[in-house]
């Protein structure tokens, strides 16, 4: 049996691992292809992980936080495009989308104004940045709400063979 660690700055990696009650050995067996070794490595950073390391590592420990993060903190590209997003409770996700909706609604009216002639005036700079600003907040809601709904997926607190029958009737 493993030895519990005792590293402070441990990794997300390591962490999620360990919440699960996991040695590298008994992961390794979860995650068919990686060895005790190569989980070892990227847990203590001497070793980037790879991006098939970890979707393996998420969907393994059933965790798609995961990949957020490595997107978010490890890819380069990601770095520059994708924020790291925080799994909340479906009712705060809710609250924060009808808020972006209703400051959305108010300021439609002001967009269609500033596009209207497909330049932004430098009078019109400044509601266009707020404006863009809320988008943003609203797109990073609708991450929030996927992340939490892969979440639930993958923990088994939503049905995922109906979700998938569902999505694929719509679809």
């Amino acid at each position: 049996m493993g030895r519990a660690s005792t590293k402070e700055n441990k990794s997300i990696y390591q962490l999620k691992r360990e919440e699960l009650g996991l040695t590298r050995e008994k992961a390794a067996d979860i995650l068919v292809g990686m060895s005790p070794d190569r989980i070892e490595k990227i847990e203590n950073g001497k070793t980037q992980a790879h991006p098939e390391d970890v979707l393996l590592m998420a969907e393994g420990y059933a965790s798609p936080q995961l990949n957020n993060w490595y997107c978010s903190h490890e890819c380069p590209i990601g770095q520059k495009y994708v924020p790291e997003l925080d799994l909340k409770d479906l009712s705060q996700i809710v609250l924060e989308m009808l808020a972006s909706l209703n400051s959305l609604q108010r300021d439609q009216e002001r967009l269609i104004d500033i596009s209207a002639d497909g330049e932004i005036q430098s009078d019109e700079l400044e509601d266009f940045v707020r404006i863009q600003e809320n988008l943003e907040r609203m797109a990073m809601t609708v991450d929030t709400l996927q992340l939490w709904s892969e979440e639930m997926l993958s923990s088994g607190r939503i049905d995922k063979e109906a979700y998938e029958k569902l999505k694929a009737a719509r679809g």
